[in-house]
């Protein structure tokens, strides 16, 4: 299928059929030719295999009339060939012509990639029948692709939008639970380091009371924007935890790496010098971060037991006066 959504099997038909006829019989190409004008379809002739794979790679006929019997190259080994020329999704059809009637040769048409077969010599209303019939399937066709690509776009979209938390627009839970267990897995094989931060901010009710929860909502997107642009690395993960709190994944990332991150994340809250509720008694909003860091190793500590670290740290660092991170 083209970029612009329509297949070239259709734009083809739009912009005036084309068939390309394989067939070194001169009266038989000639006869036939004949009875394609008279349907409206250009003919486009090649005396054997070689030439008609030319002329396919060309022109791109929006179809194939292919005799069986061939100088050099048969028809069978034609057709396999024109097989292989076509992209992922395209679908030329390919009609083979013989004077014989055996089923062996149909069954190997067939099995080569023809779509239908034609016994010589050629009717003409037989012949624009069949036409017809390919016509309909390359529509049909091309309305499945259609609406199979759009299924697959909406299924993509419903993934990411199950992935997504719909009010800061950062990952849920859903996706931070993925990812922790992912990295965790990672860390354990290649025996690396994982760290994990939790964080919310502080006096968050205050806010909510004064601000509204418009603004409270606000101010949660803000925190969100700030905190992922702290993350440097494709692999890191700011997530939305619940409520006002957040978790983020540092794969590969040791405490003092962890710590690093977190001072900075925090810093940057506080220097949004976003004013906070009078009776939080804080001039601004700030967040509270405790981390955790280990290397997994089997049977020892679990992304359930680093989380749990994490959170018992971010209650040390509340404890602690808030606007700061503490580390366990």
């Amino acid at each position: 299928m083209s970029e612009g959504g329509e297949s070239a099997a259709l734009k083809r038909l739009r912009e005036g059929l084309k068939a390309l006829l394989i067939e070194d019989s001169l009266t038989s190409a000639t006869l036939i030719c004949h009875q394609l004008r008279s349907i409206g379809i250009e003919p486009l002739l090649a005396h054997d295999g070689e030439q008609g794979i030319e002329l396919f790679k060309q022109h791109k006929p929006a179809l194939v009339l292919l005799d069986v019997i061939l100088p050099g190259m048969d028809g069978f080994e034609t057709a396999k060939r024109i097989r292989q020329l076509e992209q992922h999704g395209e679908w030329t059809p390919i009609i083979f012509l013989s004077g014989r009637t055996g089923d062996e040769d149909l069954q190997r048409g067939i099995e080569v990639g023809g779509d239908d077969y034609l016994f010589k010599p050629i009717s003409g209303i037989v012949l624009a029948a069949k036409v017809r019939a390919m016509q309909r399937i390359s529509q049909m066709r091309y309305s499945l692709v259609v609406l199979t690509r759009r299924l697959d776009e909406a299924n993509r979209e419903l993934q990411r939008l199950s992935s997504v938390d719909s009010l800061t627009g950062i990952a849920n839970r859903r996706q931070f639970d993925e990812a922790l267990l992912r990295e965790w897995r990672r860390a354990l094989r290649k025996k690396l380091s994982i760290a994990l931060l939790v964080c919310d901010v502080d006096f968050f009710k205050h806010y909510n009371d004064h601000f509204g929860h418009q603004g409270g909502d606000e101010c949660l997107r803000r925190i969100a924007t700030s905190l992922s642009e702290q993350v440097k690395r494709p692999t890191d993960l700011v997530a939305r935890y619940g409520g006002e709190e957040f978790a983020i994944v540092l794969p590969d990332t040791d405490a003092e790496g962890a710590r690093r991150v977190a001072e900075a994340m925090r810093s940057a809250i506080e220097a949004m010098h976003l004013a906070h509720a009078p009776s939080s008694g804080m001039p601004w909003v700030t967040i509270s971060l405790g981390l955790a860091a280990a290397v997994p190793e089997a049977g020892n500590v679990s992304p359930l037991r680093l989380l749990e670290a994490a959170d018992a740290a971010l209650y040390e660092a509340k404890r602690a006066g808030r606007n700061c991170c503490v580390g366990i």
